[in-house]
């Protein structure tokens, strides 16, 4: 029976892959939420971009958090190695699957999450303390 419940259960150790995981869920539910806004009439497309940074945004701080929270201490620099690593997934899928080209303007978008993963690693550790 112990087998069959370590084989069903799905953890993450390692603080980066698991900020990974809850910022990519999170990108994930807000670009639902966002479609069904979409599909409903109630959001308009000209308002799209802000509300996908919006996202985004909201889905690095968590990850942040999460990675600050698993490594209980150097929760700047787990939660700037999620950032980084989110925002170059990001590039690299919308470089690869729309055919987006690689610019400043672009890669200039690492910064902003390497800094808002940051933010959220700092948050993170601080929430274990007591």
């Amino acid at each position: 029976m112990h087998f069959i419940r370590r084989l069903g259960s799905f953890g993450l150790s390692h603080p980066t892959l698991s900020g990974l995981w809850y910022a990519f869920f999170w990108m994930m539910i807000g670009a639902f939420v966002l479609s069904l806004l979409l599909q409903s009439n109630i959001l308009e497309e000209e308002n799209l971009s802000l509300y996908t940074y919006i996202v985004h945004g909201a889905s690095l701080l968590a990850g942040g958090v999460v990675s600050g929270k698993r490594a209980k201490q150097k929760g700047l620099y787990q939660g700037s190695i999620t950032g980084l690593i989110y925002g170059i997934l990001l590039l690299l899928i919308s470089f690869l699957a729309l055919d987006n080209s690689l610019g400043l303007g672009e890669l200039a978008l690492v910064v902003p999450a390497l800094v808002l993963g940051a933010i959220g690693g700092v948050f993170g550790v601080n929430l274990n303390k007591k």
